[in-house]
């Protein structure tokens, strides 16, 4: 795919998960999702089991504010030392701050309180859209553009998008299980983070001095 195609294409998926988003916000300001809401949740928890619970707390923990806060000066240390791509660095870095920012904007303005259903575990602060979900969204899928620019066996590249989109849902899925957010909310942290992720690498791939080269690591940088 040529560079003005995938322009294209990051710029339309921005605007098409931007108009979803606002959809389902109206949606939920109207309080006419609701069943949709409460049948997936009963649907998901229904499978509910004490080894169940542990692996979702797990999927919760690893998706949290603390454990995000260690990945990304790890991942932003191998961006720079190890791959050498400081505009690598600063596209991630960006992108992460610029979700959770978003995340914090986004809840101040719909204040949504957190399901009462069946609560697991307890939670504190609005609900709509999920600071988990849209945390993973944004942290496996920055990973996995990334990376993505540094592979090429197609089996490799498989393997990462599999990995990545698993650790999206699982993360999102634990947050439905364990009672402290709507499915409405995972969804809507999905597809916030899915408009903001896409125009990122939009303004990214604008300015790509290589846009069509697949850049791998040098063992010589220092």
């Amino acid at each position: 795919m040529n560079l003005k195609l995938r322009l294209s294409a990051a710029f339309a998926l921005s605007f098409l998960c931007a108009a979803a988003f606002g959809a389902l916000a109206l949606f939920v300001r109207v309080s006419q999702i609701n069943r949709f809401d409460s049948t997936v949740i009963r649907l998901v928890q229904s499978m509910e089991s004490p080894s169940m619970t542990a692996v979702m707390k797990l999927f919760s923990f690893v998706g949290s504010g603390a454990v995000i806060a260690f990945l990304v000066p790890v991942i932003a240390f191998c961006l720079y030392r190890v791959l050498g791509h400081r505009r690598e660095l600063v596209l991630f870095v960006g992108v992460v701050i610029g979700s959770a920012l978003l995340n914090w904007g986004l809840k101040a303005v719909f204040h949504r309180a957190r399901p009462t259903i069946h609560r697991i575990v307890e939670a504190t602060g609005y609900s709509f859209p999920s600071g988990h979900s849209m945390s993973a969204f944004t942290l496996y899928g920055i990973i996995a553009f990334l990376l993505w620019r540094h592979t090429s066996p197609a089996s490799s590249r498989i393997a990462l998008i599999a990995f990545s989109s698993a650790m999206i849902v699982a993360i999102g899925l634990s947050r439905i299980y364990l009672g402290v957010h709507y499915p409405s909310d995972v969804l809507g942290g999905y597809l916030a983070s899915g408009s903001w992720l896409a125009i990122a690498i939009w303004v990214y791939q604008k300015d790509d001095p290589n846009p069509n080269k697949i850049k791998l690591p040098s063992p010589s940088h220092p």
